[in-house]
């Protein structure tokens, strides 16, 4: 079960094996899902509109984009920007896991609120996706320059990437796109944590031990979640792309129109004006698939570690029992 729960069975685990949990559960599922990520980041930059019934830019579906991201840079294309994205990845599912257990133990303790409730998991899960963007920021700004680059290569690697940043555009670039970031995250991850427990408790009670049946829950699950989520909250994840490739426009010529924003708001009424609402949702169809296996599987590994865990310290005290 995912956060504080009083009545588990067994040894509690440590806000410290929560963090290496979702840690590993961030490296497994960034490494499935990374070439939908790039996909989705080539479509939310892309001014012009995307549609294969009228072409008009040079992407204009998902298996248009992938044969001509194939043929044009490689099959490694898709995993541009791998290793900012899987640290990215590596941490943020280290805090906002650890943060969530810390904070869903500290309500249940110190308010009148059951921890397992779905109101208190979007309060808790926002939060903690808060702690963690703020941490993992700049890792998501590298992991997107990298992922917009084309043939064209700008950045060599990942310390040419953070020199070359730092020297001409300043410490302060990496937290472009901060702000919609924010507005955006703290709902997506409080819808994320609170479907999941909705649809966990209408898929009945949780299997008394780690089996298949359990996993394959927390995996549809997760998966639905994140579909709803990132549904009700996607055009906050477009402005926070388009605002973290500026000063990156000579890279982007290659791929047709570009644009510069002044800020959030100058952003939002940019899009609306030249590509109209539905230039809120590019990228949204590759986006769902990424997020119903991204948050499937982050909830799936996620659980699958923490009842590992739970089972490995279980036997250690029985043996030391036994040795008594």
């Amino acid at each position: 079960m995912v956060g504080y729960d009083p009545g588990a069975q067994g040894a509690a685990l440590s806000p410290e094996e929560a963090a290496l949990a979702g840690s590993a559960a961030g490296m497994v599922t960034r490494a499935l899902i990374s070439p939908l990520d790039v996909l989705k980041i080539r479509f939310q930059l892309q001014i012009e509109r995307v549609s294969s019934l009228s072409p008009e830019g040079k992407y204009q579906g998902l298996f248009q984009a992938s044969r001509c991201i194939y043929s044009e840079e490689g099959p490694s294309a898709f995993w541009k920007g791998h290793v900012p994205a899987q640290l990215l990845s590596i941490c943020f599912g280290a805090v906002q896991f650890a943060t969530f257990e810390f904070l869903t133990e500290a309500v249940h303790k110190s308010t009148l609120y059951d921890s397992q409730t779905s109101g208190v998991h979007f309060l808790c899960g926002g939060l903690s996706a808060c702690s963690a963007t703020v941490v993992c920021q700049p890792l998501d700004t590298l992991r997107t320059r990298f992922a917009a680059q084309g043939e064209t290569k700008v950045y060599r690697n990942l310390r040419h990437a953070v020199s070359t940043m730092c020297r001409s555009e300043g410490v302060l670039t990496f937290y472009r796109g901060l702000c919609p970031t924010l507005v955006a995250v703290f709902p997506y991850a409080g819808l994320q944590f609170f479907f999941y427990n909705v649809f966990k408790k209408l898929l009945g009670p949780p299997p008394k031990a780690a089996n298949s049946g359990g996993n394959l829950k927390s995996l549809i699950c997760g998966s639905g979640a994140g579909m709803i989520s990132k549904t009700l909250t996607y055009p906050f994840d477009l402005f926070k792309k388009r605002l973290q490739v500026g000063g990156f426009e000579a890279a982007r010529v290659h791929f047709g129109q570009v644009r510069s924003y002044r800020g959030l708001m100058d952003c939002m009424v940019q899009i609306a004006k030249e590509e109209g609402v539905r230039g809120f949702f590019k990228g949204l169809s590759p986006s769902l698939v990424k997020a119903a296996l991204s948050t499937g599987f982050t909830f799936f590994w996620y659980e699958f570690f923490l009842n590992s865990m739970r089972s490995l310290k279980e036997r250690q005290r029985t043996n030391g029992l036994q040795e008594r």
